[in-house]
């Protein structure tokens, strides 16, 4: 097998026995879709849905300095995170640039867990393994040692207290516990990036089939479907949440990104990054760079990454994500547009598609939020 071959997931054999659509991610083959991208994407919004999110990078950061290294080599306060707790934060090179967004589990006083995007994983690595030196810590590669399963939507909790005895009502947004679902030992989250509730399980990769086929028949009569990567994409784009490569990237800091509020100057200690972000904060609060805005299509042409966004005949931003919205049921898009175009309302925004501006309606991220 060459190198080049990519990886296989646990839930590989089982994608293709239901008719997966699988497709090359981040040099991992991944089900994009088992049937209809619009009735999985549906489902996740009004039922459930399950996806294999095995390609997901876990990192494994242990001993007594644990805390202090990774306070020193990402943005975050990650001393602060309890037990059973998790922070959304990124790592950033000296530049300021993102390396990636990251979620990080603290597992035990002295142990915890960053989860990276796949096409990020090695470098994310790499810069925790660099960043190590002087701490009394050890950066393990655990990327072999967890398949990821999740389950997302209204029905979600449902389907997964019918399989566990975790005290899933006390576990609460972006925290952990770990429990046995189905008889499989498990990390259960409550985390997703889907913009319902929901659930991400962290367990062995060969107890990945088994765990799948019970959530699957425990599902069966609320509705809940296998999902691929495509309708991941859209719920995230209906939610606001940003996608490394997209809008994350070296060339952008958290401020530029509008998510200046994951970096904690305050703690203690230096981080990789602090002069560089200090001053990408002032720039922020001085003048604005472009923004990340919502763009709803006034048509049905539907905009695309790195299209150009236009008004006056004049180039102010450009897409970032784009997609049809099952929900909105119009086209919509992500996109970074000059300070002045980016209020809510503003008139005169188009997307130029081939040539053609298409008007586009600029409103507040997100598109979607979740009745509570």
């Amino acid at each position: 097998m060459s190198s080049n071959a990519p990886r296989l997931t646990a839930l590989d054999a089982l994608h293709r026995s239901l008719g997966a659509t699988m497709t090359d991610f981040a040099g991992w083959d991944m089900p994009l879709r088992y049937g209809s991208e619009r009735d999985e994407h549906l489902a996740v919004r009004t039922k459930a849905g399950l996806f294999d999110l095995s390609h997901m990078g876990e990192i494994t950061v242990t001993g007594p300095e644990a805390a202090a290294l990774l306070n020193h080599a990402l943005v975050g306060n990650i001393a602060s995170v309890g037990v059973g707790r998790a922070r959304y934060t990124m790592i950033c090179r000296a530049d300021g640039g993102i390396l990636d967004d990251l979620i990080v589990y603290r597992l035990q006083e002295h142990e915890y867990m960053v989860v990276a995007n796949a096409s990020n994983a090695q470098v994310v690595l790499d810069a925790l393994v660099e960043r190590a030196a002087g701490f009394d810590a050890e950066v393990r590669d655990d990327r072999d040692a967890y398949a990821l399963i999740a389950v997302q939507g209204p029905e979600s909790p449902g389907v997964l207290k019918s399989l566990t005895d975790a005290d899933l009502d006390g576990l609460k947004y972006y925290a952990g516990l770990p429990g046995t679902v189905a008889g499989v030992p498990a990390l259960i989250a409550r985390t997703g990036y889907t913009g319902e509730d929901g659930f991400e399980l962290f367990v062995k990769p060969e107890h990945a089939v088994e765990l799948w086929q019970a959530l699957t028949k425990a599902g069966e009569g609320v509705g809940l479907v296998p999902c691929g990567l495509s309708c991941r994409d859209t719920l995230r784009l209906e939610a606001g949440m940003p996608l490394y490569g997209h809008e994350l990237t070296t060339e952008l800091t958290p401020f530029d990104a509008g998510l200046g509020r994951v970096v904690k100057f305050e703690k203690e200690g230096d981080f990789v990054g602090r002069t560089a972000l200090e001053a990408a904060a002032e720039r922020a609060a001085s003048e604005p760079p472009r923004v990340l805005v919502g763009l709803i299509a006034e048509g049905r042409r539907v905009p695309r990454a790195g299209y150009q966004v236009v008004a006056d005949g004049q180039v102010i931003g450009e897409v970032t994500s784009g997609a049809p919205s099952p929900t909105l049921d119009k086209p919509i898009a992500m996109a970074y547009v000059d300070a002045a175009h980016a209020a809510p309302g503003t008139a005169g925004v188009g997307v130029d598609i081939r040539g053609s501006h298409e008007p586009y309606e600029v409103v507040a991220l997100p598109f979607y939020k979740r009745r509570k």
